[in-house]
């Protein structure tokens, strides 16, 4: 079972967050890379969790006599 990802770390900077194991940035333990992943508050800001697809407010529209996704 995956832990819950936290919305609102306190120091995302500390951990990185490529897996499950959300290993402290100087020492990564699943070799996932070379580089710790970023928490998407620190590459988004702060209103991270409002971007994306949450609600399919992004999603276009099919064109006409084309299905659409799904």
């Amino acid at each position: 079972m995956s832990k819950k990802f936290p919305d609102s770390p306190a120091k995302p900077e500390l951990i990185c967050w490529g897996c499950d194991k959300y290993c402290p940035a100087d020492n990564l333990a699943c070799g996932n890379g070379s580089d710790r992943t970023q928490h998407p508050i620190e590459i988004f800001g702060s209103d991270w969790m409002k971007w994306g697809l949450g609600s399919g407010d992004n999603v276009p529209d099919a064109a006409p006599g084309k299905p659409g996704p799904g």
